[in-house]
């Protein structure tokens, strides 16, 4: 698909169509990374990881699980 680039005050703008929005699953708002690659501007979509504590302890095992760890005696009104 062709399409033109326009001037939108002192920067360039690029409309993207309804149907590469809809297929690179972005919006309006959307943050996105801008880079240029071999002289291709690319946009990547920013997406942020979302860690959830079940996925995470997934990965704990015999083999990566620490030993406690002393962090000498009690100074003030500490609970533990």
């Amino acid at each position: 698909m062709q399409t033109t680039i326009r001037k939108w005050g002192n920067s360039l703008a690029v409309r993207i169509p309804k149907a590469f929005v809809k297929e690179a699953h972005v919006a309006c708002g959307t943050p996105v990374d801008l880079s240029v690659d071999d002289g291709k501007i690319v946009i990547d979509p920013h997406t942020k990881s979302e860690y959830r504590l079940e996925d995470l302890l997934k990965g704990v095992t015999k083999r990566n699980l620490h030993a406690e760890v002393a962090t000498g005696v009690v100074v003030g009104r500490e609970a533990w």
